[in-house]
């Protein structure tokens, strides 16, 4: 059974915007399909967390236009603080939904390298585009919040990396949010082509203390073979928000893909982290650090679907609730048929520090295969009173006893994080709702 629902624009809106950026033919039929598509699709439906009474659809305004940089001096004291000083060679800032800064060194575009936002990469680089957006990533008929993405994108950026091609320094963006109208629906597409290797930082930042409006959030991530991609992020969205955020990898051969995310949103949230590893001997590690505060309602799917033979699967998360907050662990090792040899294993754990804090890690091995390895560790527990005891008997005070718990308890998700850049500035976040 489907549900219809009354869409925020029309086909001629998402086709109007689609002209106004600029983009290429074929991406305005794509949106007005998705859009048709939204109206009729169901809901997702993760796994406990009811959803159903979340606005999904209404926004008070599609885009809004905001400055650009000529310089990153312009930028906020807050954001200037995220920008790696030593990496400023190549960095993308978008402004809202505005393409706001691009810098990308000229080495790196002799080797072919791009770095763009995505509507000049519809138009520019249609054919790269055209191949890997909503195709076999992330699917545009998924459910309602795929297909409203699709129709509705705003932002985001594109980043490719040619054949034998390794971009030594990380690339970075960042996603600016500071007017509490906009609404974000980026799309992020990565791709890493045969023995290329790159590292990708993303930070979304909210200076706003609370938004009015959506966030819609999807990154594709493709490695051909015996490449590699590090995703790193920091996500800190504003309370107010509704976010849905899909983050999906697709693995060819012998390659790649480690995530190192941290979902520091203030804002009710439903997140899927899904990597397919299709390629034989291909390899993903996903590593998640979640903290909750307030009323935040969240639900964090991590999976990751082995189907070529001889792949490896990791799975960390650690997350800490407090005050009213509820955080659900799905942790999902998926082994297909055929997928002989392969291991798959994941831990996750959750940390309440009051009475009215919820959480629940729940860890889901699907195996159809017999010659595998798989293995699953899961917990969810308030702060021991034990440890509390001892530190205030030191002469700590209850307050900053709980921090140090806290700090300890996500030390060993934040300390194996492979980017040094989004372990300092989650240790920072972290610090921040902690305290």
């Amino acid at each position: 059974m489907t549900v219809e629902t009354k869409m925020a624009l029309t086909e001629q809106d998402v086709r109007s915007y689609s002209a106004k950026m600029n983009e290429a033919d074929w991406m305005a039929d794509f949106r007005a399909d998705a859009l048709a598509k939204a109206e009729q699709l169901p809901m997702p439906k993760p796994d406990k967390t009811k959803i159903d009474k979340w606005n999904f659809t209404e926004f008070p305004v599609h885009a809004v236009e905001s400055a650009s940089y000529s310089s990153l001096d312009e930028l906020s004291e807050e954001a200037r603080a995220l920008v790696d000083k030593d990496q400023q060679n190549s960095i993308y800032i978008q402004h809202n939904n505005t393409p706001a800064y691009l810098s990308l060194s000229e080495e790196l575009k002799a080797k072919g390298v791009i770095m763009t936002d995505i509507f000049t990469a519809s138009r520019e680089h249609s054919d790269l585009v055209k191949k890997y957006f909503m195709t076999d990533g992330v699917k545009v008929d998924e459910h309602k919040l795929t297909a409203l993405h699709a129709a509705l994108m705003n932002g985001g950026v594109f980043v490719y990396v040619p054949k034998n091609v390794v971009v030594e320094e990380p690339i970075q963006v960042l996603f600016l949010h500071d007017d509490e109208q906009a609404s974000l629906f980026n799309h992020v597409l990565i791709v890493a082509e045969a023995n290329s290797s790159v590292t990708y930082v993303e930070n979304y930042l909210s200076t706003v203390e609370e938004s009015k409006g959506l966030a819609n959030i999807v990154s594709e991530v493709f490695t051909g073979d015996n490449a590699q991609i590090t995703y790193g992020a920091v996500d800190v969205l504003a309370k107010g928000f509704t976010t849905y955020v899909n983050r999906r990898g697709v693995a060819g051969r012998d390659s790649r893909i480690d995530w190192a995310l941290g979902l520091m949103n203030d804002s009710d949230t439903i997140s899927e982290s899904i990597t397919h590893l299709v390629g034989n001997g291909s390899h993903c590690d996903m590593k998640t650090v979640v903290v909750g505060r307030g009323k935040q309602r969240q639900n964090f799917t991590t999976e990751i679907v082995h189907w070529g033979m001889d792949t490896e699967g990791f799975i960390l998360k650690h997350g800490v609730v407090k005050e009213e907050s509820t955080c659900i662990f799905n942790g999902i090792g998926r082994i297909a048929k055929g997928a002989t040899r392969s291991n798959a294993v994941q831990e996750s754990r959750v940390l309440m520090l009051s009475e009215k804090a919820r959480g629940d890690a729940n860890p889901i091995l699907l195996i159809d295969e017999d010659d595998v390895t798989a293995g699953h560790a899961a917990s969810v527990g308030r702060v021991d009173p034990m440890q509390l005891f001892y530190l205030m008997s030191r002469g700590i005070s209850q307050h900053e006893a709980e921090r140090l718990v806290i700090h300890g308890f996500l030390a060993p998700v934040v300390s194996k994080l492979p980017i040094e850049g989004v372990k300092k500035q989650l240790t920072e976040v972290i610090e921040r709702k902690v305290r």
